[in-house]
């Protein structure tokens, strides 16, 4: 009975799919249950190693490294790489030395090494991380090999040690990628450069004579960034570009007496973003003769222009106490007047 119910094909197929389904489910489950049990194996062999490595490793940031150390098993590595780094960012100066110490004694460097060719992504971004606190510059190659991956994060992260290991070199050779990767973040490139500003501002400076012109805002945003100082001759001749966008970039940098001129003309510019960074750029380096011409701003269209230009008239180094209260009283335009009102009583409640 049996054999001639199976003979029927319908019955066969859906005997064959039940068997199917109902293998599919304990794979399913025996996979769960190995998954279950590998993480816990993780999460005991990362607790012994936390155990094990951590008072040692704190003896090295107190500066009172171990005479002896455990070996470092390839199982322990991983673990350890992570445990090493989270005291890295947690610690300033000096006592990173000794974690360094640890490091290299351990074979770190070559460890990160070995990862930065072989890991997968994730491995590689914590080689990167170990590289660059090592400052480690024997993985030179494989560094810049990273930092050229259309990956973002991995290339920049790649920048970052390559900076910690040899930043005059660093810069050297990286300076006209990073103004072209437009895919880094700008305001992690300069935090990446930071310990490093004056060695960037020569080469950035070395840069900003060669870049083609649809580069040179990311270039001057970044040099604003950094604070580092541009030739005026230079941002003289971007505030008369046709391009909004660099005549923006250029007022931003605009710091020198020298530039007033440009400046001034730039208030009466036909895109309003221009306008307002004229203004601001007054508020830092005009003087009493640009009053008059702030006071005129004040009637512009745009609420933004009217803001700034107010903010540099109020800031003006020239403006003498009460004078902004009198100018207020003074105005005419209603919504000049309470343009300047507004921004007295922001600079009043500091």
């Amino acid at each position: 009975m049996v054999f001639s119910t199976l003979s029927d094909p319908y019955l066969q197929a859906a005997f064959w799919t039940g068997m199917g389904a109902l293998a599919l489910t304990l794979l399913l489950g025996t996979q769960i249950v190995y998954l279950r049990m590998s993480l816990r194996r993780q999460e005991r062999l990362e607790q012994s190693v936390i155990a094990k490595w951590r008072p040692l490793l704190m003896a090295a940031v107190a500066d009172v490294p171990p005479d002896q150390l455990p070996d470092l098993p390839r199982r322990e590595r991983l673990h350890f790489l992570r445990l090493w780094l989270h005291l890295h960012q947690s610690v300033r100066g000096t006592a990173s030395a000794g974690l360094n110490e640890v490091g290299y004694r351990l074979g770190c460097d070559a460890i990160a090494r070995g990862m930065l060719r072989d890991g997968n992504r994730a491995e590689r971004l914590l080689a990167v991380l170990v590289t660059g606190h090592l400052r480690d510059a024997t993985a030179w190659d494989e560094l810049m090999r990273l930092a050229a991956l259309p990956d973002s994060a991995t290339s920049m992260q790649a920048l970052w040690a390559l900076v910690q290991a040899d930043a005059d070199k660093a810069l050297r050779e990286m300076m006209p990628v990073l103004l072209r990767r437009d895919d880094w973040a700008l305001s992690q490139v300069a935090g990446i450069l930071q310990d490093a500003q004056e060695t960037c501002a020569r080469y950035l400076s070395d840069a900003l004579m060669q870049l083609e012109p649809e580069r040179l805002p990311r270039a001057l945003n970044l040099a604003e960034a950094l604070r580092a100082p541009v030739a005026p001759a230079l941002l003289a001749t971007l505030m008369h570009d046709d391009d909004a966008e660099r005549v923006v970039a250029a007022l931003r940098l605009a710091n020198s007496p020298v530039l007033l001129d440009e400046v001034r003309t730039c208030l009466g510019h036909a895109d309003w973003r221009v306008r307002v960074q004229a203004s601001r750029a007054l508020g830092r380096i005009g003087d009493r003769s640009d009053i008059a011409r702030l006071q005129a701003m004040l009637g512009d269209t745009q609420w933004w222009v009217r803001y700034r230009a107010a903010q540099a008239l109020i800031g003006l180094p020239s403006m003498q106490a009460g004078e902004a209260q009198a100018l207020a009283a003074s105005v005419t335009d209603r919504f000049a007047a309470d343009m300047l009102r507004q921004v007295i009583a922001e600079r009043e409640a500091g």
